[in-house]
Parts: C-alpha cells; structure tokens; sequence
C-alpha cells in the first residue's frame, strides 16, 4: 500500500519532534558537565529573587541544573512532554516553551524566598504538562483531548505534589507559574475552529 502524504507528514513531524528533544536533553546534560568540571560557575544563571540584575537570567535558568540527579529527574518527563507537543510543529512548539520559560521565570524572580537561586527545567516541564493537559478542551481535538486524559492520568499525582509548598526542597513557586504559564498558552495558542460551509436546504 503507498504511503500518503498525511502518512509523511506525520512520520516528519514525529521525526522532528522527537530530534529536537533528544538535542534539547543533549545541550541540558553537556551544560551540567560543564558545570560540574567548573566547579559550578554556571550556577549563577539561575535566579536570585527581587535583584534586577537577574532578570537576564530568566531564560537561560531553564537550562541549568543543581547536579546531575536533578537534570537526570528532569529529563524523562521533558521528553515526553516535549515531544508530544513539538508534535504540533517545531516553530509552534519553541514559542509555547518561550512563553513558558519567560512567564515562569519573572513569577520566579517576584515571589521566590529571598537569597535563593533558582534554576532547573521544572517550570517549563510542568507548563507543558498544563498545556497538554488543556489543549484538547481549548482546540476540542479528541486526540489532544486523549492525550492530555493520558499524561494526566500517568503524572497528576506526581504534578500534584510538586505544587505544594510544604514540599520545601523543590521551588513550588516555579512550578505553579510553569502549570499557569502552560495553560495560559494553550489558550494563546489555540488552533481556530474551521467555520462550517453553506448547506443549501
């Protein structure tokens, strides 16, 4: 049976998609060699609450990890949620996880405890897992709509409990601004709804 072209589409697509993480979770674990063998210089990209000095940080705090166990319990679910998303297309995919990055990191900036550094790719894990999670009810794409049931059915519990702020090893404050930065561009980034065609009676 020949192959369609929906069927290369798709199968370019997932190519992309998946390409794109593997490369994403290449550059997060190159930079925690880096630096462990700097003696961790790179620690200071991460962001210290209220100085306006950090604000150049909010993007790049996304990228650098406190050791390799905390890039290493980052780095499945980021898969995961990445691609399913970049399966939407790349360029749509990068722009969602900017607004994600960015949002979280100033809720980061403005409402972390003094004197602590935060960096790590938990805001923007737990933002796509927001925006996977509301875009099938936000496009009503039954497939997105089973995907989201999916993945909050394997992670909510886990989602949960990093949203709680007695949980004090973890930055709370950036995973909530990740989950609301997730949901707020499933909306901005919604597909719009084909309008019906005329239907002569």
């Amino acid at each position: 049976m020949p192959t369609t072209a929906l069927e290369r589409s798709r199968t370019d697509r997932a190519k992309a998609a998946g390409l794109l993480m593997l490369a994403w979770l290449a550059l997060l674990w190159a930079l925690e060699v880096i630096d462990a063998a700097s003696d961790h210089a790179l620690d200071s990209y991460g962001i210290v609450s209220r100085e306006p000095s950090e604000l150049v940080d909010v993007v790049p705090s996304a990228f650098i990890h406190f050791g390799f166990a905390h890039v290493a319990a980052n780095s499945v679910p980021l898969l995961v949620f990445g691609f399913l998303a970049a399966l939407g297309g790349i360029r749509r995919f990068l722009a969602i996880s900017l607004l994600i990055v960015v949002v979280d990191g100033l809720g980061v900036w403005l409402v972390s405890p003094s004197n602590t550094n935060t960096a790590g790719a938990s805001g923007l894990i737990f933002g796509l897992f927001g925006y996977l999670v509301v875009r099938g009810f936000v496009d009503r794409r039954l497939s997105d709509l089973a995907v989201g049931l999916v993945i909050g059915a394997i992670w909510g519990s886990s989602i949960l409990m990093g949203l709680s702020p007695s949980n004090t090893g973890v930055s709370w404050q950036g995973h909530l601004f990740g989950l609301l930065a997730g949901v707020t561009a499933a909306f901005v980034f919604r597909r719009g709804t084909k309008q019906p065609g005329p239907r002569p009676a």
